[in-house]
């Protein structure tokens, strides 16, 4: 009788080892999973840019091209059919402005009023820093978007009400990472003061890190009635809401 019992206890001891041997790997995988989702979540609470991406900015981007009433570029050909006659015009490098290298030299293209508004903020940009603004990204077609899709699940849709802006020519992204706080801080209080009065339509893209901007069809107009952008100046805590930049006419 005691035999059995030891026997019993011996394999209900085994059994447990067991037991524990397969579930323990089980219990890693979910603490590991918890963990990953933990610092996931910790990261996202970090980050907390001013202009958070999101389907409402998608909306409104694509509202503004249809009341403009701009197509969405389908393919090479109408790229280039909109360059021949003026409807886009070349971004230029100079001493305030330089492209990613990576960004093909036929897509360094852009609206007329989206080119003033690069053209003023890499103006008011070098005269506070005296660095560069980095343009990631301009013009884009259907089809470059929908590649892009495939390799990015963070793209904007190439068709729909949430569409890319790119596909208008209206929309830059412009490098974010590598700029310092002072200078992510003096951008966002620029796009800011431009969005207060419908002239942009910001988002600050997470995982490509650039301010994307959306330029509305009205800018130009109110560029030639002002000759003042917001700017941070260097000598106080908090920003002044303007700063003379010497263009246009009052």
């Amino acid at each position: 009788m005691r035999r059995t019992v030891k026997l019993q206890f011996a394999t209900a001891f085994l059994l447990a080892l067991a037991c524990a041997g397969l579930c323990s790997p089980a219990f890693a995988v979910q603490h590991a999973i918890r963990q990953h989702h933990g610092h996931r979540h910790f990261r996202w609470l970090l980050w907390n840019p001013m202009f958070r991406p999101s389907h409402e900015s998608l909306i409104i981007q694509n509202a503004e091209i249809d009341r403009l009433d701009l197509p969405r570029i389908e393919d090479e050909t109408e790229l280039e059919a909109l360059k021949a006659d003026g409807s886009l015009l070349e971004i230029r490098a100079g001493e305030m402005l330089r492209f990613d290298p990576r960004l093909d030299p036929s897509r360094r293209y852009c609206r007329q009023w989206t080119l003033d508004f690069v053209d003023d903020l890499s103006q008011a940009y070098y005269n506070r820093f005296h660095q560069q603004i980095q343009v990631n990204s301009a013009v884009r077609t259907v089809k470059i978007q929908k590649k892009l899709r495939r390799h990015n699940r963070n793209a904007a849709p190439a068709d729909g009400d949430t569409a890319s802006s790119h596909l208008a020519g209206v929309t830059v992204d412009l490098q974010r990472r590598g700029m310092n706080k002072d200078q992510i801080r003096w951008m966002e209080h620029y796009l800011f003061y431009m969005k207060a009065l419908g002239l942009v339509e910001p988002e600050e893209e997470r995982h490509q890190w650039v301010f994307h901007i959306m330029v509305s069809g009205h800018y130009s107009e109110w560029r030639h009635t002002q000759d003042i952008v917001p700017l941070e100046h260097p000598d106080r805590e908090t920003p002044e809401t303007q700063v003379a930049l010497g263009v246009g006419t009052k």
